[in-house]
């Protein structure tokens, strides 16, 4: 386990140019998550989480501020450096599942093994272990669209796991789930966290699903208001 954070931001901001106005979605946000820990941020639609999400996951450039990930800083990073950085040491879940439709469920947890170079039967093998702990060892043939909601964010979870990341972004990853399959799928992510040590930050509206972490960070406008 690192001895750093395992993400700090500092005076973090992202600014949008909306119909010739500024519009900050995240303010000058200080944030710090231990190694191990399990945070959610919390907040209505429009209130700048799931922005802060993409930025501490580097799937977007910050406009001022730093983001440092187990210690490195990365606004010095090159565009193939923060590649490496999110497929090495970042695993992503996603409120819309992002499976790729052509491919069967192993294939979809296959492919960030492959994109990191591993050979194809050793991606094959882990990716076979991964869909077998998500329960569907026997949907592990079936393209996304034969799968419920349920089922293909189970495969997307186990795509975030591809490559052993030490972190997990989910974004409202119950978003599009019924009330049951939402609390398996927080289930799932709890034990990932509390089994494996991974860091989890997840990003949600729902009181309840934010309840099943440790800290939860509350955000309005931007910026942090609080946090229990």
């Amino acid at each position: 386990m690192s001895d750093h954070p395992a993400v700090r931001t500092e005076k973090l901001a992202k600014t949008f140019s909306v119909g010739g106005r500024e519009i900050r979605a995240v303010d000058l946000v200080d944030l710090t998550v231990l190694p191990g820990e399990f945070v959610s941020i919390m907040g209505p639609s429009g209130s700048g989480k799931s922005t802060l999400l993409h930025l501490i996951g580097c799937l977007d450039r910050q406009t001022s501020g730093r983001i440092l990930i187990e210690g490195v800083d990365t606004l010095g990073l090159s565009e193939h450096e923060l590649d490496e950085l999110r497929l090495r040491k970042i695993g992503f879940v996603f409120q819309t599942f992002n499976l790729l439709p052509t491919l069967t469920a192993l294939e979809n947890v296959m492919l960030p093994m492959e994109l990191a170079g591993l050979p194809h039967h050793e991606a094959r093998a882990r990716s076979i272990e991964l869909v077998s702990e998500m329960g569907l060892s026997e949907r592990s043939d079936h393209t996304p669209a034969r799968l419920s909601v349920g089922e293909q964010q189970r495969v997307g979870i186990a795509r975030a796991l591809a490559n052993d990341p030490s972190i997990i972004l989910a974004d409202e990853p119950t978003g599009n789930l019924d009330s049951a399959t939402a609390a398996g799928i927080v289930g799932v992510l709890k034990a990932l966290n509390s089994d494996t040590g991974r860091t989890v930050v997840l990003v949600t509206h729902n009181p309840e699903v934010a309840r099943a972490a440790s800290r939860t960070l509350k955000i309005r406008d931007g910026r942090l208001a609080g946090e229990s």
